[in-house]
């Protein structure tokens, strides 16, 4: 059974930082593109950050200078670093692994989130 969960949320004040990580089991991590999703409410799910198998890491514009994200496959865990928060990046966030093999078959498996709350 594969599970991706997720830790390290929390409530932090505008400008402050925190550290989600993400822990898989069931599947080998380095096969797979990383990503870090979240979802504000009333929002849809937007992409955060992901980093792929070479470790080529790519940000959105809201989050670029503020957020890196990273692997270690030797633990089998990505983590986002988030500084400078702001109260807009108040969200769930969610840890996502994909794979697609040259037939375009996706693999694509989900955590169940962790809350970030930013506010004074």
């Amino acid at each position: 059974q594969v599970q991706l969960v997720e830790s390290g949320g929390g409530l932090v004040q505008p400008g402050g930082s925190l550290r989600l990580s993400c822990v898989a089991s069931g599947i080998d991590i380095s096969g797979y593109v990383m990503y870090w999703y979240r979802q504000a409410p009333g929002k849809q799910r937007e992409q955060v950050a992901r980093v792929t198998r070479s470790g080529i890491l790519t940000y959105e514009d809201f989050v670029q200078g503020r957020f890196a994200i990273s692997r270690d496959n030797a633990k089998n865990s990505i983590f986002l670093q988030m500084n400078r928060l702001k109260p807009e990046d108040t969200a769930v966030y969610y840890c996502n692994a994909n794979h697609i093999t040259g037939l375009g078959v996706e693999t694509d498996y989900w955590g169940r989130g962790t809350q970030v709350t930013v506010s004074s």
